[in-house]
């Protein structure tokens, strides 16, 4: 198909092939979302497990029902594959792989890169090509433009002066995923989708094809728009939580309640949002998208301070916390080493299958350092496994008795899971830190109760 015979407006068209390469927490419901509309979502992934288990009507994701996988795989509107080479087959291909920090905490767009160079070994004229990573402003028109180029296929960026009507071979443009996993109130269907386009070709394209599938689209003028559209997003969330968790550790250091303040602070109807504290930040974005910002800053001899103090904050929260389990463990005459220390919770939110950048890992390792003997509890996750920066792989969830509980030294709420009956906790256990006011509504025991 020439380019031609793919306008923007065919985008708009029912029953188009779909092509989603990232089969997790965005790409997997977003893949699902299309097929819902009535179009042939195929999901792309590198790991064959993956595939293999949607085909099988599978779901690893929590939030995401078999029963979905199953009946859109069996009306063949959904399929999965690890072969590359169907991109050649596809309408629109969308992106949403990981956008990791290196040991250096700077941005590593390997995952970007390597399917930007699949794509190209199998761009055909006319598809549009969709980058949903988070990513800093730029990405897309220095990064995956480039790659995408070396086809000999053209997606001109029109300057100022220029041709604004030019009709380019293929289409390209960045919309940031907003997914919240486990978000029953807000989902793909009723979040506005911001999308920026190379060019005004590409961004018609785009929205002709977001339109099917959510109720509002928000255009901007570039991709670098949309893409610092979504770091504005999550550095706000970060600087304001670090805000909150700095008050925090004054307002102990005072004899405050952080948590009354902010209820209280919260009946104000206007000009306050609440944020609240906890033992750190987890997630893939809101821990790393302002790094993004700040070290792309540094091209323009931009020193991003506010972003910057923020980060050393959150990233300091774990630290904080072992420290509390440090100071609880000495009023009862013991030490962190050799102490039997119970972790509850290692998923980075409540009531949610997922480990990404979880500081429930980090306050694990920092006790392990420290001559603790740690173990964990978490619903949803039996055992774990080797990851990123950390290796559970031998750990096993332990079983939330009265015995087991008063077995250990100190049971730390790293995760605040709505399963967990925190009245039998604290009956049964020694001593409790709680880094997630968990325990704000349980009436017995509170002397044992340690909050950070």
């Amino acid at each position: 198909m020439k380019p031609g015979e793919r306008p923007p407006e065919f985008f708009g068209s029912s029953g188009l092939k779909i092509g989603v390469i990232g089969c997790g927490y965005v790409g997997l419901p977003l893949a699902l979302r299309f097929a819902e509309c009535g179009h042939h979502a195929w999901g792309f992934d590198t790991d064959p497990e993956k595939p293999a288990k949607l085909h099988a009507g599978q779901s690893y994701i929590r939030h995401i029902p078999a029963e979905q996988i199953q009946r859109l795989v069996q009306c063949g509107r959904f399929s999965a594959t690890s072969d590359f080479s169907k991109l050649r087959e596809v309408d629109a291909i969308l992106i949403c792989v990981p956008t990791p920090l290196d040991e250096r905490r700077e941005p590593d767009l390997s995952y970007v890169e390597q399917t930007a160079l699949s794509i190209r070994d199998h761009l055909q004229p006319g598809q549009l090509v969709v980058l949903e990573s988070t990513t800093y402003p730029g990405t897309t028109e220095e990064l995956v433009l480039p790659i995408l180029e070396q086809t000999g296929l053209r997606c001109p960026i029109p300057s100022e002066a220029g041709d604004q009507s030019v009709t380019p071979d293929f289409y390209l443009a960045f919309s940031p995923e907003r997914e919240d996993p486990g978000n029953a109130r807000y989902g793909l269907a009723n979040v506005p989708k911001v999308i920026g386009g190379v060019n005004p070709p590409s961004l018609a394209a785009a929205q002709a094809l977001y339109a099917q599938i959510v109720a509002k689209i928000v255009p901007v003028s570039s991709t670098r728009a949309a893409e610092m559209t979504k770091l504005l997003e999550n550095i706000f969330r970060c600087v304001n939580i670090a805000l909150v968790n700095e008050l925090k550790m004054l307002a102990f250091r005072m004899g405050i309640d952080i948590w009354e303040v902010i209820d209280a602070a919260t009946t104000k109807p206007f000009g306050f949002m609440p944020f609240y504290p906890g033992p750190g930040l987890g997630g893939h974005c809101i821990p790393l998208d302002p790094f993004y910002l700040s070290w792309k800053a540094r091209e323009y001899d931009f020193i991003t301070r506010f972003i910057e103090l923020a980060g050393e904050i959150n990233t300091n929260m774990p630290y904080q916390v072992v420290e509390a389990i440090s100071q609880a463990l000495n009023r009862h005459k013991k030490s962190v080493k050799d102490a039997r220390v119970l972790v509850l919770g290692v998923a980075y939110k409540k009531d949610l299958d997922d480990l990404r950048e979880s500081p429930s890992l980090k306050i694990m390792d920092l006790l392990i350092k420290r001559g603790a003997r740690v173990e964990y509890n978490d619903p949803y996750f039996p055992k774990l496994h080797r990851m990123r920066h950390y290796d559970y792989s031998r750990m096993q969830s332990v079983e939330l008795t009265p015995e087991n509980l008063g077995a250990f030294d100190c049971v730390v709420i790293a995760t605040d899971h709505s399963a967990y009956d925190y009245q039998m906790i604290v009956d049964s256990a020694q001593l409790v830190v709680d880094s997630r006011n968990a325990t704000r509504h349980v009436t017995r025991n509170r002397d044992r109760i340690a909050l950070t």
